[in-house]
């Protein structure tokens, strides 16, 4: 339904999904499940309005005849800073889920991060992968955290992220409304061993009384409130793999993070869909790079590299986010909408609209390659 050829912005692929739906795999649910944010969803949109605030102030006669945005993350060398962020039960969206996702990756050379509540398992999206990295929840049952990341060591994963922001789930009142669960046959694949599979249709329990999901319901019985700095530490002792932290916004958790061993930061408030009115990630970012310029240069034998997700939605809007100091984005919404309506060939669309939106900004900018990319490029509106 879609193409690189065909797709003009990612605003209008979203709507393009909610006028579709009847001709893709996603009920009105899965569809607001996808979408929607946390209480009144004011940070979700403020994500995307801090962007706008943000002027550019372009170099002229720049030769940009060539231009390079290919770099190294996490070791792992790239052909672009924009990779996919973890999102859960991608089969909602279209059968091949995760697969379809991984494939758009690799055929890109970009990194696609799996979720822990992914559709297909570890071991079969490896498969169909390259660049993968594992994104993990932390349960109470610690032999379910050794597993996990064992298996994604053992299938060539290239780093763990672990979301420290959703102890328990924000109140996401769409999914309240519609007692969001998944349709029969579609499971949390990766559990399946632990016979955590399946996400509990909770509507006609009478304890349940329509105040949570079923996803809330099921993450309230597992997920391990109780962790702390000292437990990152233990995570990080379980692989060799660099850790990258997701879900920080404050510039002393960074700190904390970088002590307990990460090598990376992932600037994110889970897309708006936990705490509402929590700073956007745009703005989060100054001070998350000044603590971590400091934590770098008090150790040089450690590099922490930053990346940022939240509100993504225009090649400029990389180019602002690399100007402040992030090495790369991760997209989340945008890579559904793609491959809801067309399977691999519409994440590679978004992924290809992005990169040549920002190859774009980078010519315009006189910018021709990264390192280019430096703060008097912006400024933040009065």
């Amino acid at each position: 339904m879609i193409s690189k050829n065909t797709l003009i912005n990612l605003a209008e692929l979203e709507e393009l999904v909610e006028k579709s739906l009847d001709k893709t795999t996603l009920a009105p649910s899965h569809f607001d499940y996808y979408r929607g944010g946390a209480a009144d969803e004011l940070t979700m949109k403020r994500n995307c309005q801090a962007f706008a605030e943000i002027s550019i102030w372009p170099r002229m006669l720049v030769d940009i005849s060539k231009r390079d945005m290919s770099l190294s993350l996490a070791g792992q060398e790239i052909d672009m800073p924009i990779v996919i962020a973890p999102t859960a039960f991608q089969a909602l969206a279209h059968s091949q889920g995760e697969l379809a996702t991984a494939a758009a990756a690799k055929k890109l050379n970009t990194i696609m991060t799996l979720s822990t509540l992914s559709n297909h398992d570890i071991e079969e999206v490896a498969k169909a992968g390259n660049h993968l990295w594992y994104q993990l929840y932390v349960y109470k049952d610690r032999a379910i955290t050794k597993d996990l990341v064992a298996r994604a060591e053992a299938n060539n994963y290239k780093a763990l992220v672990v979301t420290v922001d959703s102890p328990v789930l924000g109140r996401r009142e769409r999914d309240i409304r519609n007692h969001f669960t998944l349709p029969p046959g579609l499971r949390a694949a990766n559990l399946e061993k632990f016979a955590l599979g399946n996400i509990k249709n909770n509507k006609n329990d009478s304890n349940n009384n329509n105040q949570d999901s079923d996803l809330a319901s099921y993450i309230a019985s597992l997920y391990d409130t109780s962790l702390t700095w000292k437990d990152l530490e233990w995570i990080i002792s379980l692989t060799k793999l660099p850790v990258l932290v997701k879900g920080v916004l404050r510039g002393d958790d960074a700190i904390k993070a970088v002590a307990a061993g990460a090598k990376g930061i992932i600037v994110s408030n889970h897309g708006g869909r936990q705490l509402d009115t929590t700073i956007s990630t745009i703005e989060a970012l100054p001070g998350i790079i000044a603590a971590i310029e400091k934590a770098n240069s008090s150790n040089s034998n450690t590099l922490v590299e930053v990346l940022l997700d939240g509100g993504i939605r225009r090649g400029t809007d990389i180019l602002k986010a690399l100007a402040m100091g992030a090495k790369a984005v991760m997209i989340g919404r945008p890579v559904l909408w793609g491959l809801a309506l067309s399977g691999q060939s519409g994440v590679e669309a978004v992924l290809n609209l992005l990169k040549s939106e920002f190859d774009l900004a980078m010519a315009l900018s006189g910018c021709g390659n990264l390192a280019a990319i430096t703060s008097d490029l912006i400024s933040r509106e009065k």
